[in-house]
């Protein structure tokens, strides 16, 4: 039986060498700013049943994790607080995937991490992003937070 190859095909695991780190760490800084470019990132966080969860958010890139800045009451941040493992991958406006999923960890940041995101959003997404980071003022300083977002090795 002949193999199909494509120019297109992804990789299968035989082909890659699973001991380099310096491949690991090409592949992850690519794909953190594959994502942090992008306008949209998919999380897909867990309820406490294991229910997958997937919600369409802005996103930032901070170093090497990513950032995002959501209401302090929102189901996410339950779900994050309860379970920190989640996938992330880039998606549409409305959540629709446009590629696949990786597995990440995320936690609640400290208020100053939080701002740092809240000043990267407004910087990347413009004037909507500045709307948005008003509407996150007006509801109180302590009711929006960050979620900082780390790829798994």
């Amino acid at each position: 039986m002949r193999e199909l190859t494509s120019q297109y095909a992804a990789p299968v695991a035989h082909d890659l060498e699973l001991g380099s780190k310096e491949q690991k760490s090409a592949m992850d800084d690519t794909l953190l700013e594959q994502l942090g470019a992008g306008k949209y990132m998919l999380i897909t966080s867990y309820r406490k049943n294991g229910t997958p969860v997937a919600t369409p958010v802005w996103v930032v890139r901070d170093g090497d994790t990513l950032g995002v800045r959501t209401p302090a009451d929102s189901w996410k941040v339950k779900r994050i607080r309860a379970r920190g493992d989640i996938l992330v991958g880039p998606c549409d406006l409305r959540g629709n995937p446009t590629g696949d999923p990786v597995p990440a960890t995320a936690e609640i940041t400290d208020a100053a991490t939080g701002a740092r995101y809240r000043t990267l959003i407004a910087r990347k997404y413009g004037i909507v992003g500045r709307l948005m980071i008003l509407d996150s003022w007006l509801r109180g300083a302590n009711r929006t937070l960050g979620i900082r977002v780390r790829l798994s090795p």
